[in-house]
Formats: structure tokens, C-alpha cells, sequence
């Protein structure tokens, strides 16, 4: 016997199904919560129910005042991370990899100063690329890898597009991570951003800026990585400790 759907849930595939045929195109707004009851005789509440389940799943995007837009005809796929130690947060799965499209020499202005908390006039190299899934080729993110300038040789490593750059430069120069630094926000992706990562200028994106220090306190390395939403998941697991 099939079990029969909460009505929340047949409203969610329905509306899902006419984004899919593209009754509401990709860019367009879905009409009023009004006029969707009206549409398909539902309450308010059964509606609401039905939109978050559709914005779950990647299909739309809902702000507070502001009308419903279709953001996707599929569902995108989404790639999960478990973390088993603190240290886990700084890597990725080993089934994705790192595409380069800039290497290049730079020196730090005031913008790049405040995400490195590095001096104006200082030297970095930087490396730019989006990285993906292996399995599907989807794009996960953009990442902007700012590195000293002495480690720029690690960009000709057969390795270097699997590889995370600061486990190259543990590996290479005998640098290890003392301390690490996480930030992490939401933003807008700008018309650079998007352009790279293939979505909508001013689609959602999670921001994660990460930076590397030695035992002597020296920053060697900090990224900005850029991920659209709903394309990739942090999972971390906490447990408590129990005393004897």
C-alpha cells in the first residue's frame, strides 16, 4: 500500500513539477501567496509549508517583502563533509580538485590587507581557480589562494590541482600549521564571482576565508572560497566528553 503525502508536500512536487516545465522560467518570480492559494485551493499555511520544502530544494529563493524568484529548473546536487578533527575543516574530499586559471605575483593593497591582516606593500602570490567534483565535473566553489611569494614554485607539483596548497607547503618546506583562523559569511555573489562559478549575478553564496599561521605566528597562507548555494555542505559532529 503507498503512503499517501502530506498535502504540504503533493503542493511542493506540484509546484516543483511547473518550474521544472518551465510554466515559471528561471529569473522570474512566482506569483503572490494569494494568488497560489487561489491556484491551487490551499491554505496559507499548507502553502508556506510547500515553498519551504521547494526552497530546500534549491528550485527558488525567499526573501521577507520581496517576491519568490526562481533560482533553478533541477535540484542541484549537493556534496557533503564530515569532519572527524578540528584540522578536517581546512581540506577538502580527495574527490575534488582545484582548476587554475590565474598565477600571478601581486602586492597586498588596502583591500586585500583587511581579509589577509597583512601589511599594504606586502608580497603574495596568488592563485585563482574553481574546484570541482570529480564524479560530475560540478562546480563547488571559487577559490582565491594567496600564498608568500617563495611558495610559488608549488603551482608545477603534478599534484597540485588534488592536493591542498598548505599540506604542499607542509610537505615541501616543513611548515606546519600552529594555528588556523575561520571565518565564514554570507554574501552576494558580484558579477566576477558569478561569472566564474556559472550562476546569477547576485545569486546567495557562503564565504569562507581561511588563514594559516606557523609557530612563529607568520601568516603563510589565506584563502577566499566562494560556494553558490546549495552546491556544497559543511557536516561537522560534536560529542561530549564524559568525565570518569
Amino acid at each position: 500500500m503507498t503512503e499517501k503525502l502530506p498535502l504540504y508536500q503533493t503542493l511542493a512536487n506540484t509546484i516543483a513539477e511547473r518550474i521544472r516545465e518551465g510554466q515559471w522560467a528561471v529569473g522570474s518570480t512566482l506569483p503572490s501567496e494569494t494568488q497560489l492559494c487561489k491556484l491551487f485551493k490551499a491554505s496559507r499555511h499548507t502553502l508556506r509549508h510547500a515553498l519551504s520544502n521547494v526552497e530546500r530544494d534549491g528550485l527558488i529563493l525567499r526573501h521577507q517583502g520581496a517576491a519568490t524568484q526562481v533560482i533553478s529548473r533541477q535540484s542541484p546536487r549537493r556534496f557533503t563533509q564530515s569532519f572527524n578533527s578540528p584540522a578536517d575543516i581546512l581540506r577538502y574530499p580527495r574527490d575534488t580538485y582545484r582548476i587554475n586559471s590565474i598565477e600571478e605575483y601581486v602586492e597586498c593593497d588596502e583591500h586585500l590587507a583587511r581579509i589577509l591582516d597583512a601589511p599594504v606593500g606586502s608580497s603574495w602570490y596568488h592563485i585563482g581557480g574553481v574546484r570541482k567534483h570529480q564524479g560530475s565535473n560540478h562546480i563547488i566553489a571559487w577559490t582565491d589562494i594567496y600564498i608568500l611569494p617563495q611558495f610559488a614554485e608549488l603551482t608545477s607539483d603534478p599534484e597540485h590541482a588534488q592536493i591542498m596548497v598548505f599540506e604542499q607547503i607542509e610537505r615541501r618546506f616543513a611548515i606546519k600549521i600552529d594555528r588556523a583562523e575561520v571565518d565564514v559569511y554570507a554574501t552576494k555573489a558580484d558579477k566576477l564571482v558569478a561569472k566564474r562559478l556559472s550562476i546569477e549575478e547576485g545569486s546567495a553564496c557562503l564565504v569562507i576565508i581561511r588563514r594559516y599561521f606557523d609557530a612563529n605566528g607568520t601568516l603563510f597562507e589565506a584563502t577566499v572560497t566562494h560556494h553558490p548555494e546549495g552546491r556544497y555542505t559543511y557536516s561537522m559532529e560534536l560529542r561530549s566528553t564524559r568525565a570518569n
